[in-house]
């Protein structure tokens, strides 16, 4: 089905607008048999429909999430099923009528009104293919006033808003930008890291599909900030959702003049275009990524130089990801100072969390930094989804530390959780109760660095193997104590010598499952 389209016997009655969500996630729930039932259902009561198919809202415990725009405003009915959708009509449902499912207005929702979304302030509102929807939220504002400011007043204006990369390291854009900026070159890229990959994270995918043209708007403010004139949105193989969608708002921004030779009439050119990864985790990394780009298979590159010098094809080349580059227009439209009064400390703005695993209510919440995790877990999550007590979280993706209950206090922000030996990473929070195992969580960090790993260098490729095999003996109860031993001296020459982050990191699940679940591994006994 297209973004938009009308179902009903050719009546006269104007159409009522109704929203449902198109994204990954809601399709996954069933949302497609939604859509073409509530089709159905109108076109035989002679009842003319517009649907819209949009992003998903973030709460998926109530996905397919179907909103009405009635009378009484936006209303909202979920999780619906196809079997639901009778039922909806003969209730009125398209006068925002009484039902079991009925929501109401989303923004009333005590977890959707308690949020502070900046970066995600469209999704889910807006037709995501629709250049004009975008336009008539506000987007498009910011490219315009930076194309009224010098490029220097644009990095400045990202560098005093306090905003950090949101992929994992958490480098402040605006040095990044700068840096692109300074550099002499006939040409300079922009490149959009997609190839999300973290377990537990998916507020990439949720923004592309979504709200496309904030990335859109995003890496063209970059690249007039920095004098690059072509882009690259590197995309996750696995994501034919986004990828799709990516391509039609590219060509409506295209045929709008926001993309193109004469960018919004100022004689500027930047040109898009997105290209699929090669099915790698190691391509997350941004050298590996640019790699990829240019064809080869994905490596790490020694560094310096850094990519800001010398990246894409050898150009000076922006690498940002896409909460990063989507935070961007929301920045440019309100200022540098508004975007800043969000957070705590160094950790400025807000930040889309995800949350995963054993989680009652389960989905994205995008908040400023300084809640804690335990307002994360319960207030939002709803605790467990078994109702059993949560022993412990992991956040950053699969290289992330293990948290345990006794931490659940701390701030989310990227000092705080620095401090008890953890990091932010892409925001997604996996939750486990008190029935996991978490020797068994230790083998797969290493598994995974085994499986992902480029094989470039040998702390990496040698030792996360190495590591399989010593937690597999731990595992069979083989002297538990001595193979600690070995696994926590395996653990620091992998931290230590290893050239990027998959092998250096790879070690931070399998210390913080040590530290803090040592029982786990010592309470093993032969069989």
């Amino acid at each position: 089905m297209t973004s938009s389209q009308t179902a009903s016997p050719g009546g006269a009655a104007a159409a009522t607008t109704v929203f449902v969500p198109g994204d990954a996630g809601s399709l996954s729930l069933g949302a497609e048999a939604v859509c073409g039932a509530i089709a159905a259902q109108a076109s035989s009561r002679g009842l003319e429909v517009r649907l819209v198919r949009n992003g998903s809202r973030g709460a998926y415990w109530l996905e397919p999430l179907v909103e009405v725009v009635s009378a009484q405003g936006r209303i909202a009915y979920g999780p619906v099923s196809a079997a639901d959708v009778p039922g909806l009509f003969d209730a009125g449902w398209l006068a925002g009528g009484a039902h079991a499912l009925r929501v109401g207005d989303v923004d009333s929702v005590p977890w959707f009104a308690s949020q502070q979304r900046l970066t995600f302030q469209r999704v889910g509102r807006v037709d995501p293919l629709s250049v004009a929807d975008y336009v008539a939220h506000g987007g498009y504002q910011g490219l315009r006033r930076a194309l009224a400011m010098s490029p220097q007043a644009v990095v400045e204006a990202v560098t005093r808003s306090g905003l950090r990369g949101r992929g994992g390291a958490a480098f402040p854009t605006g040095i990044k930008w700068k840096t692109v900026l300074d550099q002499q070159a006939d040409r300079k890229y922009v490149t959009c890291n997609a190839d999300e990959g973290d377990s537990g994270t998916f507020s990439d995918r949720m923004l592309m599909e979504g709200d496309p043209f904030s990335l859109i708007e995003g890496m063209t403010i970059a690249a007039i900030a920095t004098g690059a004139s072509r882009g690259y949105i590197y995309l996750r193989a696995e994501y034919p959702h986004a990828h799709r969608i990516l391509t039609r708002a590219i060509a409506g921004a295209y045929e709008a003049r926001y993309l193109g030779a004469d960018v919004m009439g100022s004689g500027k050119r930047f040109d898009l275009e997105v290209r699929l990864g090669a099915g790698a985790y190691i391509c997350g990394e941004e050298t590996s990524m640019l790699e990829s780009l240019e064809g080869r298979r994905g490596e790490v590159r020694v560094r310096p130089p850094l990519p800001a010098v010398k990246g894409l094809f050898g150009c000076p080349t922006v690498v940002n990801n896409v909460i990063t580059l989507s935070t961007v227009p929301a920045i440019l439209r309100h200022g540098a100072d508004f975007y800043a009064g969000y957070g705590t400390g160094k950790s400025r703005g807000t930040l889309p969390i995800q949350l995963a695993g054993n989680i009652k209510r389960g989905g994205l919440v995008e908040r400023a930094f300084g809640l804690t995790l335990r307002e994360l877990l319960y207030e939002y999550g709803g605790g467990s989804a078994s109702g059993r007590p949560i022993r412990a979280v992991q956040i950053g993706g699969p290289l992330g530390a293990y948290v345990p209950a006794s931490q659940f206090d701390t701030l989310v922000d990227y000092e705080a959780l620095a401090g008890i030996g953890a990091m932010l990473g892409h925001g997604g929070i996996v939750a486990f109760d008190d029935t996991v195992d978490m020797v068994r969580m230790a083998r797969y960090a290493m598994e995974f660095c085994a499986i992902e790993s480029c094989g470039k260098c040998t702390p990496c490729r040698i030792g996360s193997t190495r590591g399989v095999e010593i937690v597999d003996r731990i595992l069979k109860g083989e002297d538990p104590q001595r193979q600690v031993v070995r696994l926590e001296e395996l653990c620091e020459v992998m931290v230590q010598g290893s050239l990027c982050g998959l092998g250096g990191m790879a070690p931070f699940p399998v210390q913080s499952a040590l530290k803090h679940f040592r029982e786990d591994f010592l309470a093993r006994v032969s069989r």
